[in-house]
């Protein structure tokens, strides 16, 4: 959706080739968007100082994603003059050129080619690159007029048909600005051996300052300081976000793959609104949805398989093909309380067109894992016998009634023959080595999906979950306001008890996840932060769980890889 316009692009050969070798309920208060021009003014004073006349800029780094054997996406966005800040649709058209290299010193260039970077796409632009070589690390960076961007490294994926060792990815989701600072991002990009990175959802949260839970705390503020519903809006959203140092790291130390959840749009978004929106007030649902799509897909290195989607799949050699879902475009409205049955077959989470490609894919895939990026937790989940002090928060985390409802109407628990019919279809094709990744919960979790939760263990399972914390969301101590730990030592056995399928969960800390592959087994270790509100907060590996090929059942194993 990005509007671009490719001016020149050249592939040069290498040297060897030349020589022939949940979020809280609703506030009662909606506050009203203002002129575009208005909203940029907070983003202006956060940015770095640009003097009146001065040469283009680039202030929100560098990107690369969605990696392919012979290419991948690269991002930027140039400031072209002063007054050319997000959002504000000012700024003269700017050549922007780009050029990949094998080495730092840029001295083995590769491929090189300019973009015009316009008001019309907020000048941004994307360069998909193709002709790189597979499984190669690469050096890229861009430039406009005097101006030089910082270097970057990206890196291509295996050739389709290759026999690949081993795979590592980070693995993220939920950032909320407010609640502090991007440490996570900072601990994944000092690793230096990633081949990729996932965000599985809600890079950037749509509420108005204090509107969303921070313990009551605002560490740093959103520009704009009101909830977004305007395309500037959007776009101001996400060029705050890309002013963050440690974003920015990791985007320059690997590529990522990202998948929407529900914050980039509005809280709890279906195909037909949204439980933050109110229509009239805030507009018409199809152009805050339309314009935030638009932004993501300005600010992000995505590549949509499907124009205003972001479900696709990538392929990493033999040993991995990645599902990635979209759950938030087609899906029919959350069941409510009392009034909408989670069983009912013409409600859907997926939309019937994404299902029958999920199912597909999984079936015919050839590779030894089948990895799907999913934004919401598909193992079913029954909250127990947990207190009324610990009910509460956790309602209110996973958006439940107060009163205590046993699931999560947005997550797969809502839209139950979606998962039946997907987990039907694993059993009786007999497909293994299917690993859901998922973000969207603000906890940890290590689950097998049963088939049947109601019989299991008796019943097999078909799949197996790894689900990461929340960067800086919100999670359970931090509802209850209590020290961290405290909660989930009383509320984990509750949930496992009630749960047979959940070998672990952490309600309390935040973090990410680091998954490593090989033919044998696919392991995710997880890390945790020391404080997200501190910038220089430390990173300390927690726990590990891993599924060995064939099983389809997790396992704790006691060392990171």
């Amino acid at each position: 959706m990005t509007s671009r316009h490719r001016s020149s692009e050249e592939i040069v050969p290498s040297p060897a080739e030349q020589a022939g070798t949940r979020a809280p309920s609703r506030r009662s208060v909606v506050k009203a968007a203002a002129a575009g021009a208005v909203l940029a003014a907070p983003l202006a004073a956060s940015l770095p100082a640009v003097a009146a006349g001065a040469a283009p800029a680039f202030l929100h780094g560098v990107a690369s994603g969605d990696p392919l054997p012979d290419g991948v996406l690269l991002w930027t966005r140039v400031t072209p003059v002063p007054e050319a800040i997000p959002g504000s649709g000012l700024g003269p058209d700017t050549e922007v050129s780009w050029v990949v290299a094998t080495d730092k010193a840029f001295t083995d260039v590769v491929a090189k080619g300019s973009l015009t970077a316009s008001a019309a796409s907020d000048h941004t632009v994307k360069a998909d690159v193709r002709g790189l070589a597979p499984a190669t690390d690469y050096w890229f960076r861009f430039s406009a007029g005097p101006a030089v961007s910082p270097a970057a490294r990206t890196r291509t994926a295996p050739a389709a048909d290759a026999a690949v060792p081993q795979l590592r990815f980070g693995v993220v989701s939920c950032a909320n600005w407010e609640a502090g600072h991007f440490s996570a991002y900072r601990h994944l990009a000092a690793r230096g051996d990633l081949d990729a990175w996932l965000h599985l959802g809600d890079y950037v949260y749509e509420y108005g300052t204090g509107e969303y839970g921070t313990r009551d705390t605002v560490v740093r503020q959103h520009a704009p300081a009101h909830e977004i519903v305007t395309l500037a809006d959007y776009r101001i959203r996400h060029a705050r976000y890309k002013t963050d140092p440690d974003l920015q790291a990791l985007h320059a130390a690997a590529p990522v793959v990202a998948i929407w959840d529900d914050h980039e749009i509005a809280n709890d978004t279906w195909s037909g609104g949204a439980e933050n929106h109110t229509e009239g007030a805030e507009g018409a649902w199809t152009a805050r949805q339309a314009a935030a799509k638009q932004a993501y897909f300005e600010w992000m290195p995505v590549r949509p398989a499907v124009t205003g989607t972001t479900y696709r799949r990538l392929r990493f050699g033999k040993l991995v093909d990645l599902s990635l879902l979209d759950l938030r475009s087609f899906r029919s409205q959350q069941a409510a309380l009392g009034n909408g049955d989670v069983d009912d077959p013409d409600r859907t989470l997926t939309g019937r067109a994404q299902l029958d490609w999920l199912k597909a894919g999984l079936t015919s895939s050839d590779a030894t894992w089948r990895l799907v990026g999913n934004p919401v937790m598909i193992s079913p989940f029954a909250i127990g016998s947990l207190s009324a002090e610990l009910l509460k928060p956790l309602a209110e985390l996973l958006g439940l009634p107060k009163e205590g409802l046993a699931l999560n109407t947005d997550q797969w628990d809502g839209y139950t023959d979606d998962r039946r019919e997907l987990l039907a279809h694993l059993r009786a094709n007999a497909v293994r080595n299917t690993v859901f990744l998922t973000g969207d919960i603000h906890m940890a979790w290590a689950n097998d999906v049963p088939y049947n939760a109601a019989t299991y263990p008796l019943s097999a399972s078909v799949a197996t979950e790894f689900v990461v914390t929340s960067v800086t969301s919100d999670n359970l101590d931090d509802i209850v306001k209590v020290p961290e730990g405290t909660v989930s030592a009383v509320a984990a056995p509750v949930i496992r008890a009630a749960n047979r399928h959940v070998h672990w969960v952490d309600t309390d800390r935040h973090g990410y996840g680091v998954l490593d592959i090989t033919a044998q087994r696919a392991q995710m270790d997880y890390y945790v932060l020391s404080d997200r509100t501190k910038p220089d907060a430390t990173s300390a590996w927690a726990r590990s769980y891993r599924t060995r090929s064939g099983t389809q059942k997790v396992e704790r194993t006691y060392d990171p890889v």
